[in-house]
């Protein structure tokens, strides 16, 4: 029993999260009739907590402030539907509360509870009782009946407690969970969450099984919308670079627009939001006003509905990629690919939740996975070896740049067996050869010889072979390397560095006067740091 929640506590408890997240997903995914009866609440707290256990493990703090800060920003980024932005509120809540702390009491517990629950509805535009939202609540409440200075177990325990209370409680709150026979969804999910954080401290969780069971009318099921609306049909949600004060104009406009309206986040964000509506592409306009969003997701509901009969239902083969530009994204997609925007060159590269997340949106029931990084590459076995747990069969062809992803993608065939793509993707990416050209951030010593802050890099297979001072020039020497060793067509990415758009057009006009023969294809990839991307096949 520890007398003191630390950071180490503190990681066990995600993990521990993640376990009873994983392990009952689809028994809370059947208890889902509120906002939405999609069947989906589970899998979406389950892929926000391994967001959350992401950003855990890359953490290297050794606090409870910073583990609990970590977790709460690996929450708030790779937060699912309605459910999972609340539950990331609350962890930052909690993450409030021991800001700057090594340790946390009991007595800091009970202040994190309260700012939990405090953040929790407040993020919510409507708040409605017999939700998650109770369920905090009632875990605050009981800790709080402790008195002063409490004990960290019996904290934790009290907690626990009060949130399972708070949960069978919900059917006589929420006239819906009673016409189906179940508590509510997103509150069952909190329990868990909970009840691992009392399990790590004492030893022991206080959760059964006999707090789930499946709805009983599936009427309920097909029915019910939030606030008992049913004519919002899509669920919109993106993270949003913005200030804080452009948040009320925003809130206001998307609830205009429909409901279940929640937007978390602190200071200048990110930002994640939230929202019900019919116009999706006001939604997004809304977020473009207020700032930059990206991560876009849009869900039809009656698709979800009509999907959540059984993993079985998926079918076909589907392309995953990891971009890290808008341009890439887009040309992945022009090609029926489906895309993770992110990656290390874009300075925020994906988690496994988030490449997981994409690939069960598919509804494929098989899926080749294409990481175009070699960093992203430990993200993507992860989240494939995730897949397979759930019925999907994922290949990860190991694809090291973009170039060698768009090399893959142009000869996927779908008449041909999912075996014959793989192997025809990988070989397609191992025979396209690479260069990047960056710009160097400080003094180093590399292959091709000294350089210095500022200076332009050409890297061919990720080793500096150029040092220069211009972009265009060292893309040029970059590509007459390449071109040497033979090669019919080159692909040039401009990237999203003022210039780099000019620099690719002086490397397609050098190809067309002194190789008119090799086949030139120039685009737009927006992607950071690398201002121009080569691939020759």
């Amino acid at each position: 029993m520890l007398a003191l929640l630390d950071a180490s506590a503190v990681r066990r408890w995600c993990s521990a999260a993640v376990d009873g997240l994983d392990a009952r997903r689809g028994e809370i995914d059947d208890l889902n009739v509120f906002p939405i009866a999609d069947g989906d609440t589970g899998t979406n707290l389950a892929l926000t907590m391994h967001g959350a256990a992401d950003a855990v493990a890359a953490d290297r703090s050794g606090t409870v402030s910073g583990v609990l800060a970590a977790m709460a920003k690996g929450a708030l980024l790779g937060a699912l539907g309605n459910s999972g932005v609340i539950v990331a509120q609350i962890i930052s809540g909690l993450a409030e509360a021991c800001d700057g702390a090594v340790e946390a009491d009991g007595t800091l517990l009970v202040k994190g509870l309260r700012l939990a629950t405090d953040a929790a509805y407040a993020a919510v535009a409507e708040p409605v009782e017999g939700t998650m939202l109770s369920v905090v609540r009632g875990s605050a409440e009981a800790a709080e009946e402790l008195g002063d200075s409490p004990e960290l177990a019996a904290v934790v325990s009290a907690a626990a407690a009060g949130a399972t209370a708070a949960l069978a409680g919900t059917p006589q709150q929420l006239a819906v969970l009673a016409e189906a026979g179940v508590v509510d969804a997103g509150g069952c999910g909190l329990v868990i969450v909970l009840d691992a954080l009392a399990a790590v401290i004492t030893g022991q969780g206080t959760l059964g099984p006999a707090q789930l069971s499946p709805a009983r009318n599936r009427q309920a099921l097909e029915m019910v919308r939030e606030s008992g609306s049913p004519e919002f049909g899509y669920e919109v949600q993106y993270l949003l670079h913005a200030s804080e004060s452009a948040l009320p104009p925003l809130k206001a406009v998307l609830a205009e627009l429909g409901d279940s309206l929640v937007v978390v986040g602190t200071g200048d964000g990110p930002f994640n939001v939230h929202v019900h509506v019919n116009d999706v592409g006001a939604a997004i306009e809304a977020g473009i006003e207020a700032g930059r969003p990206h991560r876009i997701t849009v869900t039809r509901f009656a698709d979800q509905v009509a999907g959540q009969s059984s993993e079985t239902s998926r079918s076909g083969i589907a392309l995953v990629a990891v971009a890290p530009g808008d341009g890439l994204a887009e040309l992945f997609r022009s090609e029926g690919v489906s895309v993770v925007e992110g990656g290390p060159s874009a300075g925020s590269a994906p988690s496994a939740a988030q490449v997981l997340a994409e690939i069960l949106q598919t509804g494929a029931a098989q899926v080749i996975l294409l990481p175009n990084a070699p960093a992203v590459r430990a993200v993507a076995e992860s989240a494939a070896a995730q897949a397979r747990e759930q019925g999907v069969s994922v290949a990860v062809v190991p694809t090291k740049s973009p170039v060698q992803g768009l090399a893959a993608v142009a000869v996927h065939d779908r008449t041909r067996r999912f075996e014959d793509n793989v192997i025809a993707l990988a070989e397609a990416a191992a025979a396209t050869r690479f260069a990047e050209v960056t710009i160097a951030v400080g003094d180093s010593i590399t292959y091709a010889g000294r350089c210095s802050a500022g200076d332009v890099l050409g890297l061919i297979d990720g080793e500096v072979v150029e040092i220069g001072a211009d972009v265009a020039g060292v893309g040029i020497s970059l590509v007459r390397r390449l071109v040497a060793a033979g090669g019919e067509l080159v692909t040039v990415l401009s990237g999203a560095d003022p210039g780099s758009e000019a620099a690719a057009q002086a490397v397609h006009t050098y190809l067309r006067s002194r190789h008119p023969l090799v086949e030139v294809s120039v685009f737009v990839g927006g992607q950071p740091e690398f201002p121009l991307l080569i691939g020759v096949e």
